[in-house]
C-alpha cells in the first residue's frame, strides 16, 4: 500500500516538474514575441513594456489567461503603431483571442500567419492603411473580422465561407473588386461591403441585409439594390443597299451623317451627366464623411447588436479620443470603445447616471455621467486630479480616467461586482448582509 501511494505521488510530482516549465516557455515566447514585435513596429505612444516587470499585470494593452500561462489578448488601439506588421511576431502567439490594432498607421500587406492563429476569434484592424489581397487562411474561431477603411485590393477570398462561427464582417472603405462571392455563413449577423469596386449582382444568400451594406458599389445590382438590367438579343443586321441606284446611296450619307451627328451630341450630354452624378456622389459622401457618430440599433443577432443606452451619444466626432487616464491605470480603450459598448443602468443620482459599460474586448468598467455640471475645464481637470489622488485608499473605488468636453462630462471607474454603497448602508433582500 505504501509503494503504491509512493508512486502516485512519484507521478504528481513528474506531472508537476514537466507542465510548469512548459507553461512557463509558453509565456515566455509570447513575451518575446510581443517585444519582437515593439522592436520592429515603430510607435508615437510609449506602451511601456519593460522585460523586466510582469508581463500580464503592468504592460499596457495586454491581458492574460486566468492562470497566467498565455497572453490572450493584445489590445492597441491608437497608440501611432507606423509601418508594415512584421511576420513571426504577433503571428506566433497561439492563445490569442483578441487582436485590436485598429486606429493606428499600419501599412503594406497583412502576414497570413495572423490571420490564421488558431486560437483568433476578433480581429480588428480598421483605420489602418493596410494594402494587397487580403489572406486566403483564417482562423477557423474567428467570429468578428474587421478590415474596414484600409486599401485592401483584389477580390474577397473564398475561404470566407469556411469560418462558420464568423457573426461580423466589416470590409467597407476599400479598394476590393469583382463579383461577391455566394458566402452562406449560418451566424453571421452583420455585414457591410460598402464602398468599394464589386461589379455583378449580389449573391441570393446576402439580400436578406439591407440597403448599406452593399452602397457605393456603383457597378453592383440586385436586390436590396436597383435590379440588374436584362441582357437584349442583339437586332438583326439590315440588308445591304443595292449599289445601282445613285441617288439612293446619296440619301443614306446624308442620314448616316447626320446619325452620327446626333450619336455624337448623345453621347457628350451623357458623358456630361455622368461626370455631374461622380462629382455630386463625391460632395454627398464626403459631407456624410464629416457627420458625427451614429447611434447603433439594439436588435438581437450578434455581439455588436446587444440592446444598450448610448450615454455619450452627444460627444462630436472632433473630441474623440480624448480620455485621461491616472499613471498607475492599466486600461487602454477611448472614447470610440465607450460610445460602441452595452451599458446597463446600475443607478442615477442628483448629479447624474451611473451605467456598467461592457466594451467588445471583454473589458468591464463603470461610467458616471455628469448632468447639469456647469464647470471650466481647469477646474474640472482640477478636482478630477484630486478625487484621482485618494485611489489608494481602502474604502474609495479608485477613479481611472475622465473626459471633458461642453456637452459631455464622464467619470470611468473600475467596476466591482460585490455591490453598491446603498446595499452596504441598508442591505437587500438577496446579499443576506446586514445593514451597517
Amino acid at each position: 500500500m505504501r509503494i503504491c501511494y509512493t508512486n502516485q505521488l512519484l507521478h504528481y510530482l513528474f506531472v508537476v516538474a514537466t507542465i510548469v516549465p512548459l507553461s512557463l516557455g509558453d509565456l515566455n515566447s509570447d513575451k518575446q514575441a510581443l517585444l519582437n514585435f515593439a522592436a520592429a513596429v515603430p510607435h508615437g505612444l510609449k506602451i511601456n513594456w519593460n522585460p523586466a516587470t510582469p508581463i500580464c499585470s503592468s504592460w499596457v494593452g495586454i491581458t492574460c489567461s486566468t492562470d497566467g500561462a498565455h497572453v490572450v489578448a493584445v489590445r492597441l488601439p491608437g497608440v501611432g503603431l507606423v509601418g508594415p506588421l512584421p511576420e513571426n511576431t504577433l503571428g506566433k502567439m497561439d492563445a490569442v483571442r483578441i487582436l485590436s490594432l485598429r486606429s493606428n498607421r499600419l501599412s503594406g500587406n497583412l502576414p497570413s500567419d495572423i490571420t490564421s492563429l488558431p486560437s483568433l476569434q476578433y480581429l480588428f484592424l480598421q483605420h489602418n492603411n493596410l494594402s494587397g489581397p487580403i489572406p486566403s487562411s483564417f482562423s477557423n474561431k474567428l467570429s468578428v473580422l474587421d478590415l474596414s477603411h484600409n486599401s485592401f485590393i483584389g477580390k474577397i477570398p473564398v475561404t470566407i465561407q469556411n469560418l462558420t462561427q464568423l457573426t461580423s464582417l466589416s470590409l467597407q472603405n476599400n479598394l476590393l473588386s469583382g463579383p461577391i462571392p455566394n458566402i452562406t455563413l449560418p451566424r453571421l449577423r452583420r455585414l457591410n461591403l460598402s464602398h468599394n469596386n464589386f461589379n455583378g449582382s449580389i449573391p441570393l444568400s446576402l439580400q436578406k441585409f439591407p440597403n448599406s451594406s452593399f452602397a457605393g458599389n456603383s457597378f453592383l445590382c440586385g436586390l436590396p439594390l436597383n435590379p440588374c438590367s436584362p441582357v437584349l438579343p442583339l437586332p438583326p443586321s439590315p440588308p445591304a443597299p443595292s449599289p445601282s441606284i445613285p441617288q439612293e446611296k446619296s440619301s443614306k450619307k446624308k442620314l448616316k451623317l447626320w446619325a452620327i451627328i446626333a450619336i455624337a451630341t448623345g453621347g457628350a450630354v451623357l458623358v456630361f451627366l455622368l461626370a455631374l452624378i461622380v462629382v455630386l456622389c463625391f460632395l454627398k459622401r464626403k459631407r456624410g464623411d464629416g457627420r458625427g457618430v451614429v447611434k447603433g440599433k439594439s436588435s438581437s443577432g450578434g455581439r455588436s447588436e446587444k440592446p444598450r443606452e448610448e450615454f455619450s451619444s452627444e460627444v462630436q466626432e472632433h473630441e474623440k479620443n480624448k480620455l485621461v487616464f491616472f499613471e498607475s491605470c492599466s486600461y487602454n480603450f477611448d472614447l470610440e470603445d465607450l460610445l460602441r459598448a452595452s451599458a446597463e443602468v446600475l443607478g442615477k443620482g442628483s448629479f447624474g447616471t451611473a451605467y456598467k459599460a461592457i466594451l467588445e474586448e471583454s473589458t468591464t468598467v463603470v461610467v458616471k455621467r455628469l448632468k447639469e455640471v456647469i464647470v471650466g475645464k481647469k477646474d474640472f481637470e482640477q478636482q478630477m486630479e484630486i478625487i484621482g489622488r485618494v485611489r489608494q485608499h481602502l474604502n474609495v473605488v479608485p477613479l481611472r480616467a475622465y473626459y471633458y468636453s461642453k456637452d459631455e462630462k464622464l467619470m470611468v471607474y473600475g467596476y466591482f461586482s460585490s455591490g453598491s454603497l446603498s446595499m452596504l448602508l441598508h442591505g437587500s433582500r438577496t446579499s443576506g448582509r446586514t445593514p451597517l
